[in-house]
């Protein structure tokens, strides 16, 4: 199995590097017509580019809706971070503009790195000067009629708890800007690619479920500790409600 399991990893690594070195040119070619319009391209380059490289691995991405994100507002997109699989994953969840606030140190990977710093909002959180610039770049998404998703756990959930405790930045923003949180669960994507290896790469289902929107109309700053404990409770309730649903039909 672990040969087995190796030779798919290395055919699954090539597909994608033939589809990054397809859409790099494409990038390039969106990054003309601006931020905010060569940006939604951008987006629909790595849309395509993730739905393609999923149906060559036999990864089928499944969206369960238990309340639809309507395409004509914005939202503040909110995940659990399980996976590098996340991202294409991204890509396929969401169906309108949007930016994903991503981690600054990924652009030192050759090309990839270049096409990452071209479609995301950067962030090093070590920094204080380039935490205030990212979140100035998310409200001028925002403003721009452009929704963003966040990862609040900041890293891979590496704990035996269903989520890592949240960072503030989200809810503060949501609040802030007076936008909607629409809360996502991703499933499988650790079954898919665990963190800790490449080589754990597997096809099969993967999981993202739509929850209902919580709505932040009214609050203010003195909120957001109870806001990120309700999106919290709600994301970590989800998780567990799908566990035991899987578990039901295995027994």
């Amino acid at each position: 199995m672990k040969i087995i399991r190796s030779i798919y990893t290395i055919y699954a690594l090539f597909i994608f590097i033939i589809l990054m070195f397809i859409a790099f040119p494409l990038v390039i070619g969106c990054l003309l017509f601006g931020d905010n319009r060569g940006g939604n391209l951008i987006y629909r380059v790595c849309k395509a580019w993730s739905a393609i490289w999923y149906l060559s691995i036999g990864i089928r991405h499944q969206t369960i809706v238990e309340e639809a994100a309507d395409p004509n507002k914005q939202y503040i997109f909110i995940a659990n971070h399980i996976s590098y699989m996340d991202i294409p994953t991204t890509m396929l969840a969401i169906n309108q503009p949007f930016r994903v606030l991503g981690k600054h140190e990924i652009v030192r990977y050759p090309v990839f790195g270049f096409i990452y710093k071209a479609a995301v909002i950067l962030v090093d959180r070590s920094d204080a000067r380039n935490r205030t610039q990212s979140v100035r770049a998310l409200k001028a998404a925002l403003n721009q009629g452009v929704s963003i998703l966040i990862f609040p756990e900041g890293t891979f959930n590496e704990t035996d708890k269903p989520l890592k405790d949240f960072y503030d930045g989200a809810f503060r923003l949501a609040i802030q800007m007076q936008t909607p949180i629409k809360p996502l669960l991703y499933l499988d994507n650790k079954k898919r690619l665990h963190y800790n290896s490449i080589f754990s790469l597997t096809p099969g289902i993967s999981r993202v479920v739509s929850l209902p929107t919580i709505s932040v109309e009214g609050l203010t700053s003195a909120d957001v500790a109870s806001l990120k404990y309700k999106v919290y409770q709600v994301m970590e309730e989800g998780i567990v409600r799908y566990k035991e649903e899987v578990a039901n039909r295995k027994g």
